[in-house]
């Protein structure tokens, strides 16, 4: 059944005795695969023994694809079991965390680490009260038609509702 996945996965993860294996078919964008297995490495080392042998599929993209219609009435089958970082009301994709923000250099996300000291250092710097009173977004408005609607809230020449809004 997992398998029934594999047309659109990037890559198959094998869990046998705390130890992972991975099988790649086709390359994900950028390096968001090897933070994604970077992420469960990391849970294999905190967790050492806890974490089930298992065998699923991961697609490392922003949209989902196993629509629930396909899936519905009663002589349908059981869907894939396809992992990704998000799913939606009509969708049946298994939701996982994004661990390519723990660190992502193509698009100059730094390690959270890093991140975290540069996020209180400014903290410390400039009191809430003394802030600029904006909302901030930063990301890929192509991924859902929500985040097109974003962009419309940007600061242009007729109008300014307090959102600074980057397409990146």
């Amino acid at each position: 059944m997992v398998d029934r996945a594999q047309k659109t996965a990037n890559f198959k993860l094998i869990i046998v005795n705390g130890r992972a294996y991975m099988e790649r078919y086709n390359r994900a964008f950028q390096t968001r695969d090897v933070f994604t297995l970077w992420g469960i490495l990391q849970l294999l080392r905190k967790y050492p023994g806890k974490v089930p042998d298992l065998e699923l599929m991961f697609d490392c993209v922003d949209w989902p694809v196993i629509k629930s219609s396909d899936y519905a009435g009663p002589n349908a089958s059981a869907p894939p079991p396809l992992f990704r970082y998000c799913a939606d009301d009509e969708t049946l994709d298994i939701v996982f965390p994004d661990w390519s923000f723990w660190g992502w250099p193509e698009i100059n996300t730094k390690p959270w680490e890093s991140l975290l000291n540069d996020l209180a250092e400014g903290n410390n710097r400039t009191g809430w009260m003394e802030r600029e009173p904006y909302a901030y977004w930063k990301g890929n408005p192509a991924v859902t038609k929500t985040r097109q609607d974003l962009l419309r809230c940007n600061v242009s020449d007729k109008q300014d509702w307090g959102a600074r809004v980057y397409a990146q």
